[in-house]
């Protein structure tokens, strides 16, 4: 029987592949693609091959058999090895640990029970399909222009889709998509969106465009079932539209022609554990590889995109008016909160625009970014404060459920009776969470229909889905809510926007803030005025009402405040004009995780790269573990990668017990 050498890579931490005997019994060899199962260590794990060969440098009593070939599944393409394989170089981690985690966990088990019965439900359907597109809208000027560069862009053409928020962005993506496959109804079309919230309005329109032709959607809060069949369909080539959120973009999509990346600057789409990847990197990435054309939208693109956008790199297409005939803009006004000092969070001149709105039928949303009743509760006598006993936080109040709780560590404590260090019983929330916002509204408009929308109160599968449904249907009057409300959503009956509490970002060390902060705001304020008809507001309630940012916003001048940004970013040295790269350490004691930060800057001195000195992380403890920091730049990627590339090896040869991490473009610094 012919016998060949399997080079397998699995999802271990160790930076190699892994040689397999095989000995086949039909004859013929497996294939590059191929998963296996295979021995390691003392479990039986499931391995990617990605080399078939006839030698290999392990000692033959060393040398181990694979013990089975999942040949009912046809292999992963070799472009898609491709992308993996570039990741894992350019984020500096093992090809294993990107390839496998980005297949379905059905497919990285022992058993082959699932598989088998997904591939049976899969042979059942009807893979014949009408992919002409139905339904369709005329577009006005700017937007027919835009959607005819998409579908018209041959080759490799990244392309940032620059419009106002309610210009129609989703209707230009859409009917890109049927351009494109009424070229080749074969193509497949990745849509890709920053959270899973946003998927279902976006599915329901795809679905309504496109009738005959089948539709996957990819992303963590499926069923390990769901997941299993929705990546099928992609990998067979059944599903024309794949439509999902970050982890979409490591889908096996043989006949992929066109990525659109709705929301681009979101940073939900940096992955923060594990391996942190940016999915719209590698989508540009993956579109460059193949050769097709890539769509990058927003109204407020990240700082990164806009400069390549005005470097010529990305081609920017513009939609600077509101799809709807009469909608305009809202009107942003400042609220001083020195002038206007505000009651239970809420100035006066909110009060009463919210009181105006629930006159007329017309609905309201508060934004805060700031979940629970309250961020602690102090005591006035002798100053103590409900700090987190593992963490460098607070504990926040969540009054409902009678319980503190840190959103760090998950710790949860019941609400103290009496103060822990002095006994007094009179114990003060302070500050305000969206939770006492709900509360002071149900006191202030008892006949108003108000919901809160946000991590708390949409825990069970699918209640955020039901809460936007209960918002769209006219079924709220205030509607309050955190940042799974700021962005995506249209309200067709909503005209006054109340923006709560921005200011803490303002004085962020972070160098991202106020780029976050502004593309924030100006994307809960575009929630407003959407339909046409009346005017719109937005209010914001701030004590720096002279503050640049604000002023931008209320302009909604975005090319002005990113070139003010730009300009900073490129006289301090940051990116987009700086490449980054940060080492972080964790150890039980502070002093420890410094000292490995030491060694680490010390083990491969550099000319050409700035190694900077480690520090502790601004949330320096987290469940009772201390963190630091070491940040490294180069004004050159390649310089970056080739340094990284060598010092990766040195770390991992270091003997320490520090569980240390790097990322390779951080958004968090």
């Amino acid at each position: 029987m012919p016998e060949c050498i399997l080079e397998v890579v699995l999802d271990t931490p160790l930076n190699s592949s892994f040689d397999y005997r095989w000995v086949s019994q039909s004859g013929e060899a497996p294939a590059v693609g191929q998963l296996v199962l295979v021995p390691f260590a003392r479990r039986e794990v499931v391995g990617l091959i990605v080399g078939v060969k006839h030698e290999t440098d392990v000692p033959p009593e060393k040398l181990k058999d694979a013990l089975a070939v999942r040949s009912q599944l046809s292999p992963l393409p070799e472009r898609w090895i491709a992308l993996a394989r570039f990741a894992a170089d350019y984020y500096q981690r093992p090809v294993g640990e990107v390839a496998l985690p980005g297949l379905p966990k059905n497919l990285r088990v022992p058993k082959t029970v699932a598989l088998d019965r997904a591939l049976k439900k899969m042979a059942k359907l009807d893979i014949v399909q009408d992919v002409a597109a139905a339904n369709m809208p005329v577009l006005n000027p700017a937007q027919q222009e835009a959607a005819a560069a998409i579908g018209q862009a041959q080759g490799f053409a990244p392309l940032l889709l620059w419009g106002v928020t309610g210009s129609g962005k989703t209707e230009v993506y859409l009917q890109a998509c049927a351009q494109v496959l009424a070229r080749d109804p074969q193509a497949q079309i990745l849509i890709m969106v920053p959270e899973i919230n946003l998927t279902p309005q976006l599915e329901g329109n795809i679905r309504a465009r496109f009738p005959g032709a089948m539709l996957a959607t990819l992303h963590s809060s499926l069923s390990e079932g769901e997941r299993m069949l929705h990546w099928l369909a992609a990998h067979q080539g059944h599903a024309r539209i794949v439509l999902g959120t970050r982890l979409a973009i490591l889908a096996s999509l043989p006949n992929l022609k066109l990525i659109v990346i709705d929301e681009e600057h979101d940073p939900s789409y940096k992955q923060q554990e594990g391996l942190r990847y940016s999915a719209r990197d590698l989508a540009v990435w993956r579109a460059r590889q193949l050769d097709i054309p890539i769509v990058l939208g927003s109204a407020t693109p990240s700082l990164e995109t806009w400069h390549h956008a005005q470097s010529g790199r990305y081609k920017r297409l513009e939609l600077r008016e509101r799809a709807v005939r009469d909608a305009v803009l809202p009107r942003v006004r400042l609220v001083d909160m020195e002038r206007d000092r505000p009651r239970d969070g809420l100035t006066g001149d909110l009060l009463a625009a919210l009181r105006s709105r629930l006159e007329r039928g017309e609905q309201s949303l508060l934004f805060l970014n700031r979940r629970g009743y309250a961020p602690v509760i102090s005591c006035d006598a002798c100053g103590w404060i409900s700090n987190c006993t593992r963490c460098t936080s607070f504990m926040v109040l969540h009054k409902l459920e009678h319980r503190l709780r840190c959103h760090h560590c998950s710790l949860e404590l019941r609400i103290p009776r009496h103060c822990p260090t002095c006994g007094n019983v009179d114990l003060q929330p302070l500050g305000r969470g969206t939770q006492r916002i709900e509360e002071g509204l149900q006191a202030m408009f008892p006949e108003a229909r108000v919901l809160r929308i946000d991590a708390d109160s949409t825990r069970r599968k699918g209640s955020a889905q039901e809460a936007f449904d209960t918002v769209h249907r006219g079924e709220v009057d205030i509607l309050i809510g955190t940042q799974m409300v700021a962005k995506g959503h249209d309200f067709k009956n909503l005209t006054l926007v109340g923006i709560l509490n921005p200011d803490t970002a303002l004085f962020s060390q972070d160098y991202r803030a106020a780029e976050r902060l502004f593309a924030q705001l100006m994307q809960v304020a575009g929630r407003a005025g959407r339909a046409g008809g009346a005017q719109s507001d937005v209010l914001v309630q701030t004590r720096y009402a002279s503050h640049p940012l604000y002023g931008a916003l209320v302009r909604h001048d975005y090319e002005r405040f990113a070139g003010g940004q730009l300009a900073e970013r490129r006289e301090a040295g940051l990116p987009p004009f700086m490449y980054q790269a940060l080492l972080r350490a964790e150890a039980r004691e502070l002093a420890t995780a410094i000292a490995f930060l030491e060694q680490a800057r010390d083990c491969l001195p550099s000319e050409t790269i700035l190694i900077n000195d480690p520090i502790p992380m601004t949330m320096t403890r987290v469940h009772n573990v201390d963190r630091a920091q070491l940040l490294v730049e180069s004004s050159s990627r390649p310089a970056l990668q080739a340094f990284l590339r060598e010092w990766v090896e040195l770390l991992r040869a270091m003997k320490s017990r520090v569980k240390w991490s790097l990322e390779v473009d951080p958004l968090d610094i």
